[in-house]
């Protein structure tokens, strides 16, 4: 029997697939990616500090491999089998978004891994949103963009066979993984041939940009990939040199010496030329969704952290959140990888306390990223994308058990994550030193 190939390595072959078909799509999208690692190569030269710590903290390996997608999906069938597809590349679903109070008729979950060790290897993640279809308040409307779901398969006939494959042998070997990656790459692809008239997809454009995006095509085509940049700040300011048009303001927080969650930008949806199917021929028209987008990636906040940035953004003051790493940590703001030191596991430890080892030299902290998303830029970006105007956020509730529900399982809790993560680091400095555990 064939060796299974590593869910890690289908990862990272579906990821690699999907960048160069999206180059091939959206040509500056290519541009984008040559534009960041300039920037990225210049931001290690300008702190060989800054280098040194992500090489220490195994971020500097992945940051060229690293990429996030966006796709949405209109029924439950769908959202469903794409949780079982990630499944086979190691992607578990973390958090659950309602982007409805901000006007947007989806809530979502991201896609990634969730192992400390399968994230440095490839941290590729998806934002994957479900229509809400419930929000579209014209009836007829409605049951025209359920029926026109209700008509499409964005899973090809090999791709559904080999997810099944997976799940029942445990696995696919490498012929099966490679065919994976080529049959999913379809339900990504973008189809310029619409599948509702032009006149339905007026009246879906009517009721929200996104919702035309999700119901007139054969497949959720993926709507933009991110690279990931050290400065977003440079990215944007460089983008109209390059022929790229950046949206008008980074999405997330402010600029800091000690950056915190995730700092995004896009550049402007391109229009594409689509065909409708009409009754003397197809009918030619264009489409606004796909654009680029750029992020930087900062530390990750606890509960505690994440409260006062809550307030901070409504408030639009930040100086309650510390722009310091020791202050972030001493006062449980953020999560950080605790790691015994050279020095420490060269000396003998004759202290359990985790700040005095910090003091002696013997252990090092070192920022968790954050490889979530923040609702609000989210709903920025696909607003901003869309070219839809501002609108009233839907006046509902989160639907969490019903997107579960649909999911076909409950959505992993972030923090749960970086609290296990940042446990398990201080254990095993501890054991390197040989000490049992901290002081409380």
């Amino acid at each position: 029997m064939s060796a299974f190939v590593h869910p890690d390595e289908i990862r990272s072959r579906f990821s690699a697939a999907l960048s160069a078909m999206y180059r091939a799509e959206v040509p500056q999208y290519g541009e984008l990616l040559t534009l960041v690692a300039e920037v990225n190569a210049e931001a290690l030269k300008a702190d060989p500090a800054g280098a040194d710590r992500l090489a220490a903290a195994g971020e500097l390996a992945r940051l060229c491999e690293e990429r996030h997608g966006a796709i949405r999906v209109g029924t439950a069938d769908e959202l469903a089998t794409i949780a079982r597809a990630f499944a086979v590349m190691g992607m578990a679903p973390v958090s659950y978004y309602n982007l409805a109070p901000a006007g947007v008729p989806v809530h979502s979950t991201a896609f990634r891994p969730v192992d400390p060790a399968a994230l440095a290897r490839n941290p590729f993640r998806v934002f994957c949103s479900l229509l809400r279809l419930e929000l579209i308040a014209d009836q007829d409307l409605r049951q025209e963009a359920a029926a026109a779901l209700a008509r499409r398969d964005i899973f090809t006939p090999g791709a559904r066979a080999l997810i099944e494959t997976a799940e029942t042998a445990g696995g696919l070997d490498e012929d099966q993984a490679d065919r994976f990656v080529s049959e999913l790459l379809e339900t990504f692809r973008w189809h310029a041939e619409a599948t509702v008239s032009a006149a339905t997809y007026e009246r879906l454009v009517a009721a929200h940009r996104l919702i035309a995006d999700v119901v007139s095509f054969k497949g959720p085509h993926i709507n933009h990939l991110t690279p990931r940049t050290l400065d977003i700040d440079a990215a944007q300011a460089a983008m109209p040199e390059r022929g790229i048009t950046p949206k008008e303001t980074i999405e997330g927080p402010p600029a800091r010496a000690c950056p915190i969650l995730l700092r995004q930008t896009s550049f402007k949806a391109l229009q594409e030329a689509i065909a409708f199917p009409g009754a003397d021929g197809a009918v030619q028209g264009v489409h606004t969704a796909r654009f680029g987008e750029i992020e930087q990636r900062g530390c990750a906040l606890t509960p505690t952290g994440r409260a006062l940035y809550d307030a901070a953004l409504a408030s639009k003051d930040f100086s309650a959140l510390p722009d310091d790493w020791t202050a972030l940590r001493r006062n449980g703001l953020a999560w950080f990888r605790y790691r015994a030191t050279p020095q420490g596991l060269a000396g003998r430890a004759e202290t359990a306390d985790l700040e005095a080892l910090i003091a002696l030299g013997h252990v090092v902290a070192e920022p968790i990223t954050y490889e979530d998303f923040l609702p609000v830029s989210a709903a920025g970006i696909f607003q901003s994308n869309l070219g839809a105007e501002v609108r009233e956020a839907y006046a509902v509730d989160p639907a969490k058990a019903d997107f579960e529900q649909a999911l076909g399982r409950s959505v992993l809790d972030e923090m749960v994550l970086y609290q296990a993560e940042q446990e398990a680091s201080i254990a095993a400095a501890l054991k390197a030193l040989g000490l049992a555990e901290a002081a409380a």
